[in-house]
């Protein structure tokens, strides 16, 4: 698991740094902490999380975490929550999540793409501890799906389909939580380029339409725009299932800590 808990304070284990820096944690289980953290204060009463906000203000050290949550609006219908991630004295991050209550689909039919990520044929159905598992798969790789990163370092599409160890030290992850640490590979999958990852992002956007299902989720990037130095990504998260959302990050060239897996 990213982390042990003790009295309400989060405490990171070796798994939880960040490939930039042994000094930061990583984008994925920060996010996931921030989901499970707005889930278990403020999920979900007959509630669906659809859309997941993370600020990232200055890089989360590799120290202690604790929380302050506020419930921003709760309505029949929307719910709206805070979460601060606190490290000492300062904030360093923020999650806001956005809860709606499921009801009935309006008539009509709406346009939606046709193209769809397909998931690897193998399938693990086991207790979620003890290791993670992801596969990697781009559009110029002709075997398509391997767990060897160096293999898709190239200038097409990425997608990746992952399983990830707890958030929390023997605690099963919920579906939006597993979402929330999976689906923080948007940065990752939208900004690989032929020579690494050169981009580190400073939020991260989930919209989720359903959540999913099993214990792996896949995130396909969808786009990429830059220029001097600024990027925006866009992914399409999905399950065996099919598309169930979207993942958008905004970010900032890091190029001096450029991470390549060739």
């Amino acid at each position: 698991g990213y982390f042990t808990e003790s009295d309400g304070t989060y405490l990171p284990t070796k798994y939880a740094v960040s490939p930039w820096s042994s000094t930061m944690l990583a984008g994925p289980c920060v996010t996931g902490l921030l989901a499970r953290e707005l889930d278990k204060d403020h999920g979900p009463d007959g509630f669906v999380p659809a859309r997941l906000t993370v600020d990232l203000f200055r890089p989360v050290q590799n120290a202690p975490v604790r929380f302050e949550t506020t419930r921003v609006r709760d309505g029949n219908r929307i719910r709206v929550a805070d979460a601060y991630l606190i490290q000492g004295d300062d904030v360093t991050a923020r999650g806001t999540v956005v809860y709606l209550r499921p009801s009935e689909q309006p008539p009509g039919t709406v346009w939606t793409r046709d193209e769809h990520p397909t998931p690897p044929a193998e399938a693990f159905d086991g207790p979620e501890t003890g290791f993670a598992r992801t596969w990697f798969g781009s559009d110029a790789h002709p075997e398509g799906w391997s767990q060897v990163r160096a293999e898709h370092q190239n200038a097409s599409r990425k997608r990746m389909w992952s399983r990830q160890i707890p958030v929390l030290v023997g605690e099963e992850m919920s579906p939006f939580v597993r979402t929330a640490v999976v689906g923080e590979g948007t940065s990752f999958m939208a900004n690989w380029s032929d020579e690494g990852v050169g981009f580190i992002n400073g939020d991260l956007t989930l919209t989720l339409s359903r959540l999913p299902v099993g214990t792996e989720v896949g995130v396909e990037a969808d786009h990429h725009l830059s220029a001097d130095g600024v990027a925006v990504g866009t992914s399409v998260l999905f399950d065996r299932l099919g598309p169930f959302g979207t993942g958008a990050v905004t970010c900032l060239a890091n190029a001096r800590r450029q991470v390549n897996f060739g």
